[in-house]
């Protein structure tokens, strides 16, 4: 059962992480690029460190689950 959870989390980690790096953007335009929705945020810069935290944790989450898969299996 606890194996199963664990799968649950980082598949749903992995998915996450996707779409958080997706944001992500070379330019520096981040999330505020997406429909002009700048204005939405207090300024780009704000927007870009809280997207950088919240990637950073969930990559921490999958990294924890991969792990935790891999000593449960060997």
């Amino acid at each position: 059962m606890l194996v199963n959870i664990l799968w649950g989390i980082s598949t749903a980690s992995a998915l996450l992480l996707i779409v958080l790096i997706l944001l992500h953007s070379p330019k520096g335009d981040g999330i505020a690029g997406i429909g002009g929705a700048s204005h939405v945020f207090a300024s780009q810069k704000s927007a870009e460190k809280g997207l950088n935290k919240l990637t950073a944790i969930v990559g921490i989450i999958f990294g924890i689950c991969a792990f935790l898969i891999g000593k449960i299996f060997i």
